[in-house]
């Protein structure tokens, strides 16, 4: 009875699989922004649509990302906010979908070789168990680069608003110091050649060469890497930019307001840590006490 209910459930779960992959391979409904992006990236490819057109991709890698990239363009899987994720990192799109797709494959690989590792030891005699295991390693691997991406992007978005906090202040100096709101932007970007500053002031001169006004430009960096603190600066900009008075007031509380919201956040942090410190401590004082009590608790019960 055991057998035939674990054959059906094994049944079961096989063939829902086998239907979630079928539904995941045909094409999905595309929404209009992928449509355009499709289309975009077709022009892109094409010979014609340039002087040189997109360089193809090198190696086994580049190849599988860029297919792996076409298929999620295909059913419509625009992932925005990992995609400000990598383009925070400055990773390409295509070369994280190839290594998630290639960390699965060894993970599938890895489940059974695990299982087999066991075996070896006399632990485990179902046959099923290697296909579960791979399945289990498959998907955990499959999710680790996320993962990581994330966590490496809150840590470089936290550098980054801490560099415009700093930029806001120069840029509102360089228009108290006469300059017009353009100069004052790109001026107060060319102080330093940090990552941070470098993607603002390669902004500021795209949008100059592309005739774009300067805080569009700021808006679209923002939204690119998911930064609120650009798109919210965007928008003032373009309220109050013919008044410079204005400007600098809103650039100037701007900055104080990011500051003190940086300030709340290291005192929650560390906040967070005194009080990890504190639970560590009272472990150790509880282990202490233990160890103290123990031989008496023994000699009290061998009496």
């Amino acid at each position: 009875m055991n057998a035939i209910f674990l054959a059906c459930v094994v049944g079961g779960l096989v063939g829902l699989g086998v239907f979630a992959l079928v539904r995941a391979l045909m094409p999905g409904r595309r929404s209009a922004v992928s449509t355009v992006a499709q289309i975009d990236a077709m022009r892109a490819a094409s010979p014609s649509a340039g002087s040189v057109g997109a360089a193809p991709a090198e190696g086994f890698r580049g190849r599988l990302g860029q297919r792996i990239a076409a298929f999620y363009l295909q059913q419509g899987w625009e992932l925005r906010s990992l995609r400000a994720d990598l383009a925070v990192l400055d990773r390409s799109w295509e070369g994280f979908l190839a290594t998630k797709i290639m960390l699965a494959a060894a993970g599938v690989v890895f489940g059974p070789f695990l299982f087999a590792v066991a075996w070896e030891i006399g632990f485990g005699a179902n046959p099923v168990i290697p296909v579960w295991l791979a399945l289990i390693c498959g998907g955990v691997f499959f999710l680790l680069p996320d993962l990581e991406v994330r966590r490496d992007a809150a840590d470089k978005r936290k550098d980054l608003r801490r560099v415009i906090g700093a930029y806001l202040d120069l840029v509102s100096m360089n228009l108290a110091g006469g300059r017009g709101l353009p100069e004052a932007l790109m001026a107060a970007a060319e102080v330093s050649d940090g990552w941070a500053l470098m993607r603002i002031r390669n902004a500021l001169t795209d949008a100059r060469i592309t005739g774009t006004s300067q805080w569009v430009a700021l808006g679209r960096l923002g939204d690119e890497l998911g930064v609120e603190e650009l798109q919210d600066l965007s928008v003032t900009l373009g309220l109050v930019a013919d008044d410079g008075a204005k400007v600098r007031e809103s650039l100037a509380s701007r900055a104080e307001t990011m500051r003190h919201r940086e300030l709340a956040e290291i005192e929650g942090s560390a906040g967070e840590k005194s009080q990890s410190m504190l639970v560590a401590q009272l472990l150790l004082c509880a282990g202490f006490l233990v160890f103290l009590i123990f031989p008496a608790a023994m000699r009290v019960f061998q009496v």
